[in-house]
């Protein structure tokens, strides 16, 4: 029988190298890979979260812009109970500031061969924050941040006051509806014409009540909170707020990533006639 001269093959020592080198290419590759998710990870929950305060800006924007206005033929008694924009602030500093905005509209019935009928009304939109019911699944506890909530009223013209939500059945009204959650501060400051803060925010019975019907613009200050852990360690990072260091929450240990979004939004409808309109009011 004829022997073999070359006998080549790979030895186990040489399979056992090529192994090796498999599992740190597949652990580069690893690393590599955990590292591109956490940044797209990082990237998609700062998206999200800004995403969520804007849409919640554009929809008070709107309603700011909306404010005051108010249809031609609209004979709507008006007091000091329909002011178009009414700010409370926090004094508490332990939630956020309170926005009522008033515009009026138009209810047009067609009736066969007669003239259209319009019913004038005039609305009372609210924004503002209650604690968060939304549980942390790792302490057990409601997380540490507010929910914003929507109301719109009705007024009555022959009782003068805002249809209870509850009692006086409407379907153009509701209370309390949910717009957004993991808020941690919302506040409004107006302005007036002249581009001066107005302080404290007017109404019809305080210091700044000339100004009630004057206000030009109003900046608002919107900071939301990651729904989940966003950095990778704990630190404390300072929680500002927009202009009033008492506002200020202080420094946070934890890890969740907390944006403000600053706007201004024009009160477009408060004007000259406005302010001619509703002298007798104020006096």
């Amino acid at each position: 029988m004829k022997k073999l001269k070359n006998n080549s093959g790979v030895t186990l020592i040489e399979i056992l190298i090529g192994i090796l080198i498999s599992v740190i290419m597949m652990g580069a590759m690893f690393t590599s890979y955990t590292v591109v998710n956490n940044s797209y990870s990082q990237v998609t929950d700062k998206a999200a979260i800004s995403s969520a305060g804007r849409d919640m800006l554009g929809m008070i924007i709107r309603d700011i812009r909306n404010a005051g206005f108010q249809y031609f033929g609209d004979r709507i008694t008006t007091n000091s109970k329909l002011a178009p924009i009414l700010i409370t602030k926090d004094t508490s500093y332990n939630s956020c500031d309170k926005i009522e905005l008033v515009s009026g509209d138009v209810n047009v019935t067609y009736p066969t061969g007669k003239p259209p009928i319009y019913e004038y009304s005039r609305y009372k939109i609210t924004y503002e924050c209650k604690a968060s019911n939304i549980i942390d699944k790792v302490t057990g506890n409601k997380i540490n941040a507010f929910a914003i909530y929507k109301t719109r009223e009705k007024w009555s013209s022959t009782k003068l006051d805002w249809l209870n939500t509850t009692t006086d059945s409407d379907d153009s009204t509701y209370e309390n509806q949910l717009v957004t959650d993991y808020i941690v501060d919302l506040v409004f400051i107006p302005y007036d014409d002249e581009g001066k803060r107005i302080s404290p925010p007017p109404t019809a019975t305080n210091s700044t009540k000339d100004y009630l019907y004057k206000i030009k613009t109003i900046d608002i200050a919107l900071t939301v909170r990651s729904k989940k852990q966003f950095y990778r360690k704990s630190k404390p990072r300072e929680i500002l707020a927009l202009f009033d260091p008492k506002r200020n929450k202080g420094k946070s240990a934890d890890r969740y990533l907390r944006d403000m979004i600053i706007v201004t939004a024009h009160a477009r409808n408060l004007g000259i006639q406005w302010q001619k309109k509703m002298k007798k009011v104020l006096l």
